[in-house]
């Protein structure tokens, strides 16, 4: 018996809550015709879509910070990998290997510590914060369906009110058959049921009226409240996360650079003690075109041994040799990097010796020897002095400066022709095709000048423009020849 009881109360629930989405589903559509008014409350509308675009924010965040996290997780293990790469490398005889071992250890803790606090201080109080938006967006849900019963309820009951005249006045006559055909004894008790009939479906309906707008009314006055101080609160959380998030990678990269330095003194430790077995690396032809860090063009190999120069890997400068000084070339990073095909190999430039014609001329009284300005290229060799000299004829200088003649620059010390083509990387620099004729000029402050470039400009822009601001430019002397 209570078993069928119980199934009775359960039937009845499901036939109840069937019947209200029906009265629900009924009342809506009367609304959307305008058939039937509809409860509106402007300001609630308001704080729920503030608190969609808030929910949709939080999302985003706790969904990019999950992000950050395997970011980091991952960044430790290729830490992790390489570390154990050097402990696995590190000779048991290299002094400070102990150091780099426990130097790895502590970088391995630093970065479990920086991910379990971000999880600590960040993604729990995350989750923390979104916890609290399935609730209140369930509330609203339901809010908007007592809304729907409250109109119902509201809508049903005066319809009741608009009817009770024309029931008053089918009570006051009787229409039916039965009723004619009754005594009048008869006739008034079934009047008195029918008025006690129609009260008490106003009744009723009036109960259910004061229900449905007091369930409403309690959950509206909850989310009125709870809503503008959960929009208001996102501020104070965001400004939170974020510094936590700043503050403790902050520490961790102060950690991470001391344990850096560390593992570099024990490297540098390593470097002086095996110092005479400095590891050489021969340059690779370059494919790209002189690098412009340092100014330090890449010459074209020629096969020589000295256009292979070496590259040492401690950065320590080689000292020349007696037998190469003089042929060696500017050396260029470019020449571990790939990129345009290298020019091949120029000649040599006639500015680097000293011309049989000019050695006669000494002994002729109308020359007067003037030392020019050295190229860098000259100056980087050491085992070549190499001086210009010019003469003065009629008052005129000839081969030397052109400082006072109209068709050269100011300042102009020789020609050059471009051997190869030159593609430039930069805005100051000359953009070369081969043939091009180049009138070299003198750097405007000597100290910028690096080693391999000289400054100049194209002997076709100038008869053109007579402009040296527009049209000067540095430029690789390996890619030139002088002819002047």
């Amino acid at each position: 018996m209570a078993e069928m009881g119980s199934k009775g109360v359960t039937a009845g629930k499901i036939a109840s809550n069937v019947q209200k989405k029906l009265t629900r589903a009924q009342e809506k559509v009367l609304q959307k015709l305008g058939k039937a008014d509809e409860t509106k409350d402007e300001q609630f509308e308001q704080c729920v879509q503030n608190f969609n675009k808030q929910l949709t924010e939080g999302t985003r965040l706790q969904k990019d910070l999950r992000t950050y996290l395997a970011s980091v997780k991952a960044m430790h293990e290729a830490s992790k990998k390489l570390n154990e790469c050097l402990q696995e490398v590190y000779e048991p005889d290299w002094p400070g290997r102990d150091e780099a071992n426990k130097i790895a250890e502590n970088n391995d803790l630093l970065w479990l510590d920086y991910h379990q606090k971000l999880v600590d201080q960040a993604l729990l109080t995350m989750d923390t914060y979104l916890g609290q938006f399935p609730d209140i967006k369930s509330r609203i849900a339901k809010r908007g369906r007592k809304l729907v019963d409250y109109d119902s309820a509201r809508h049903h009951y005066e319809s009741l009110q608009t009817a009770k005249k024309k029931d008053e006045a089918k009570i006051a006559k009787p229409v039916s058959l039965l009723e004619k055909a009754a005594p009048q004894w008869c006739q008034g008790k079934l009047q008195a049921h029918l008025v006690a009939q129609t009260n008490l479906l106003r009744n009723q309906a009036e109960e259910e009226l004061i229900k449905a707008q007091k369930v409403f009314e309690e959950m509206n006055v909850d989310l009125q409240e709870e809503l503008p101080s959960l929009w208001n609160s996102r501020v104070g959380f965001y400004v939170n996360t974020f510094q936590s998030i700043a503050g403790l990678e902050e520490n961790f990269h102060k950690e991470m650079s001391k344990l850096n330095q560390n593992l570099n003194d024990v490297l540098v430790s390593l470097e002086k003690q095996h110092g005479s077995n400095t590891f050489t690396v021969k340059a690779q032809p370059s494919d790209n075109a002189p690098a412009k860090g340092n100014k330090s063009p890449s010459p074209p190999p020629d096969g020589s041994p000295a256009a292979t120069p070496e590259i040492r890997v401690n950065h320590e400068p080689e000292p020349p040799s007696s037998a190469t000084a003089g042929a060696s070339l500017p050396k260029s990073p470019s020449q571990l990097r790939k990129g345009p095909p290298v020019p091949p190999p120029p000649k040599h430039t006639p500015s680097k010796e000293v011309k049989q014609e000019q050695i006669l001329s000494l002994f002729d009284d109308t020359f007067v020897p003037e030392i020019s300005v050295t190229t860098p290229s000259q100056s980087s060799l050491p085992a070549v002095v190499v001086e210009t000299f010019s003469a003065t004829v009629n008052g005129t200088v000839e081969g030397g400066s052109g400082a006072g003649r109209l068709d050269l620059p100011p300042g102009f010390m020789f020609k050059v022709q471009a051997q190869h083509d030159y593609v430039a990387t930069d805005t100051d620099e000359l953009q070369l095709k081969a043939g091009d004729v180049v009138l070299v000029i003198p750097f405007q402050n000597p100290e910028e000048q690096d080693e391999g470039w000289l400054m100049g400009v194209k002997e076709s822009d100038w008869n053109q423009h007579k402009e040296l601001e527009k049209c000067r430019g540095v430029f690789p002397e390996n890619f030139t020849e002088r002819v002047q």
